[in-house]
């Protein structure tokens, strides 16, 4: 994997199968698109109290040409992310899914993009 990957563990111990799997499924998205100059995944274990298990949540941040595609995975109330590679999974898919509708659509920008410009032309 070429990009540049961080994992970062939060509200719970660090993973080796968790960190496995993120890095698989990043190097999977940089074959869909090659100019991914950087990954951060948060993965964050929720704490609620009265409740039995734990929700996981998780957080990623792709930068791209142009801005970046961020996808928050939060376990709400959906229990199937009481299982850390399931929302591992479900986020990465989100992820895949946004961008391959950046790749469609060449003349899209992303909203931070969008921003960077609106700044720059205010004078």
């Amino acid at each position: 994997m070429s990009i540049a990957l961080h994992i970062a563990f939060r509200n719970m111990d660090s993973s080796a199968a968790a960190e496995a799997l993120v890095r698989q499924r990043g190097a999977e998205l940089e074959q869909i698109a090659r100019r991914i100059s950087a990954c951060r995944v948060v993965l964050d274990c929720e704490h609620r109290q009265n409740h039995v298990g734990r929700l996981y949540r998780v957080h990623i941040d792709l930068t791209v040409p142009g801005g970046t595609v961020a996808v928050n995975r939060d376990a709400g109330s959906n229990h199937v992310h009481d299982d850390l590679q399931v929302a591992i999974r479900d986020a990465f898919d989100t992820a895949e899914r946004k961008l391959r509708a950046l790749k469609l659509s060449p003349g899209r920008r992303t909203s931070a993009a969008r921003r960077g410009n609106e700044a720059g032309n205010t004078g």
